[in-house]
């Protein structure tokens, strides 16, 4: 990765952040008009604020602002752009010390972007993607392995960690198989097959019979039909079995430990496209997983079988009314632990180390506490089909006396976790939670970078590049510098030209939330100091502490919380990262979601139905 040692680097940081694909449709076409206003209107002015630092052999940090010269290449990084458009009218671009746009300039370069940014065609140039041929997650394969084979046992307690791409851990193109993980797999099988109480106990142990058996659990392990041929290798490997063996049980354990370890059950396998279709709609079964992982991090039960086997989940009442039914069931829960607890970071919550010198009261209980209750609101929003825009304003949570008395909260006493009323607290929504308040802080002390960090990657998709190199911590500067104030600290932090385009917007974040400590407890002062939590964006918006940025954000940058957190779940419900043609999919969503209320099985319904779920492209 880059680093980035000037200003006027958040722009080229964006343009560098996606992989750059090309649309044949946008190629083909002939642009006159779009290539008129690129050249005329936007170009002068990148020459003009960004070619300094950005342009020519010697470009700072390797950004090269001057190869986008035409609209085909502009158009290739369409989300890329989307977010430079967002920073150039946000007065977020060019940062503090360099020279910046006139109000005029601002308005025509975010109108040039935005000319090239819509020239694609939603309705004949959408493309559903393809996902990578996607292995079981640990998480899967346990949720698996225990509705396949109905045991109670962590089959990948000792497997290696899955590696993590766009913040999510079920992302196809980082789910490697090294050996050290198939060897587990086989021992594994071994295990999961002896502890079975067992697995061809019928009356009936003819020929036929094992037949019928063998092709019921390698349907449910493919979690698809399976073929003559693959039906005939099996009864062949049970006939070995048992002719050494002489029992019809452990003949049944051998071919199902052939089956745990089998590409067609440790993999989620899609079939590709003919080669004369540029996509295609997937079939139930492919449906019917991709359903089941996405909502419930597991195969998919008797009643999405059924309806895959008489061909009825495409039909749009089926489909909704299932998707409804999934939301409804418990195992649900399974997207607030896997989808919410590592958007929300809360895995990094265990690792979070907090001085007991500095914060006595902080112990593993509290911690526990914490998550609990961020936990219990997602699924609360989430069971209860509340808007999206409640993460961010709802003024109720869920605590336990430990928790209540943490936050000054008073009236809930036991252990036991009910809704409480957040009303004359200076708390709402997520950003205020304990567990959210201090991931994102230091040991002894509170992080406005991190807290303004985590609200612009999590919140408002805002993806930040890392430190410039050789730049100190603050615990690391002088004296002088060290004395102050962390407000008065972080201002002398970012003097360095190579700080302040990212500090700009993201300390003033971080600073609105200055009132929590690093363990998420309200104070008036920090040490000698008084919090000052004010702060402005560079669009001019002010706010003092965190429910006025909270209503900033509501009132001037609701759209963008709601774009991130569809683009969050969509990426999380297909298993890769979006790619520019997905913005069509993302703004039929947020298009859909506005009429409905936000409502969070409206959001969950518009993913399944849209293309990219639906279809699979062909390898290009």
């Amino acid at each position: 990765m880059f680093q980035i040692a000037r200003p006027c680097l958040v722009l080229g940081v964006v343009l560098l952040g996606g992989r750059l694909l090309l649309s044949p449709a946008a190629a083909g076409a002939e642009p006159a008009p779009r290539e008129r206003a690129w050249r005329e209107r936007a170009q002068p002015l990148l020459v003009k604020y960004c070619h300094e630092c950005h342009a020519g052999d010697t470009a700072e940090a390797d950004v090269h602002l001057d190869r986008y010269a035409t609209v085909e290449q502009v158009y290739q990084a369409r989300p890329n752009w989307l977010r430079v458009r967002e920073k150039v009218l946000n007065s977020e671009m060019p940062p503090d010390g360099a020279s910046q746009l006139a109000e005029d300039e601002r308005r025509q370069l975010g109108e040039a972007i935005e000319s090239v940014l819509g020239a694609i065609d939603c309705a004949t140039e959408a493309r559903p993607g393809r996902v990578t041929i996607r292995r079981l997650n640990r998480i899967e394969y346990q949720n698996t392995v225990r509705d396949l084979c109905g045991i109670d046992y962590p089959p990948a307690a000792d497997f290696p960690a899955d590696d993590v791409g766009y913040g999510f851990d079920n992302i196809a193109d980082v789910l490697s198989l090294p050996p050290i993980l198939l060897e587990r797999y086989l021992t594994a099988a071994e295990e999961i097959t002896a502890r079975m109480p067992a697995v061809g106990t019928a009356p009936d142990e003819s020929a036929a019979a094992a037949r019928e058996l063998l092709a019921r659990l390698a349907t449910r392990a493919f979690r698809r039909p399976i073929g003559g041929d693959e039906l005939e290798r099996l009864t062949q490997l049970f006939a070995a079995a048992q002719a050494q063996t002489h029992s019809f049980d452990a003949s049944a354990r051998i071919v199902l430990q052939s089956l745990l370890v089998s590409p067609h059950f440790l993999f989620r396998i899609e079939r590709d496209p003919q080669a004369t279709e540029p996509a295609r709609l997937l079939d139930d079964f492919e449906l019917a997983t991709r359903l089941s992982y996405f909502l419930w991090s597991t195969m998919p039960d008797d009643e999405l079988f059924r309806l895959a086997e008489q061909g009825q989940l495409q039909r749009e009442d089926v489909l909704t009314s299932q998707v409804a039914r999934m939301l409804k069931s418990p195992r649900a829960q399974a997207l607030v632990d896997n989808f919410a607890a590592q958007w929300l970071e809360l895995r990094k919550f265990a690792e979070v180390q907090i001085s007991r010198d500095s914060f006595p009261g902080f112990d593993e209980g509290l911690r526990h506490d914490m998550r609990r209750e961020t936990l219990l609101f997602f699924e609360h929003v989430l069971r209860e089909d509340r808007s999206i825009l409640e993460l961010l304003t709802a003024d109720y949570s869920f605590l336990n006396e430990r928790l209540a008395r943490h936050y000054g909260i008073g009236g809930v006493q036991g252990e036991q976790f009910r809704l409480v009323s957040l009303a004359g607290s200076p708390r709402s929504g997520l950003v205020t939670q304990g567990s959210v308040l201090t991931v994102t802080s230091n040991p002894t002390r509170t992080s406005p970078v991190k807290r303004g960090k985590w609200l612009l990657e999590n919140f408002l998709g805002e993806p930040l590049p890392p430190p410039p190199p050789n730049v100190p911590k603050l615990e690391d500067q002088s004296p002088e510098v060290s004395q102050g104030s962390l407000r008065q600290r972080l201002e002398q932090h970012r003097r360095d030209p190579a700080c302040a385009s990212c500090h700009r917007t993201m300390d003033a974040l971080g600073f609105a939330l200055e009132n929590f400590d690093a363990v998420g407890a309200w104070r008036a002062k920090d040490g000698p100091w008084e919090i000052d939590a004010a702060g402005e964006l560079p669009t001019g918006e002010k706010f003092a502490g965190a429910q006025e940025l909270i209503r900033v954000l509501v009132d001037s940058r609701q759209r963008q919380f709601q774009r991130c957190v569809v683009e969050k779940l969509l990426t999380y419900a297909l298993g890769r990262g979006l790619e520019y043609y997905d913005a069509c999919a993302v703004d039929r969503i947020l298009a859909v979601m506005t009429e409905r209320d936000d409502r969070f099985s409206t959001l969950v319904q518009e993913i399944v139905r849209s293309e990219p779920f639906r279809k699979r492209e062909a390898a290009r």
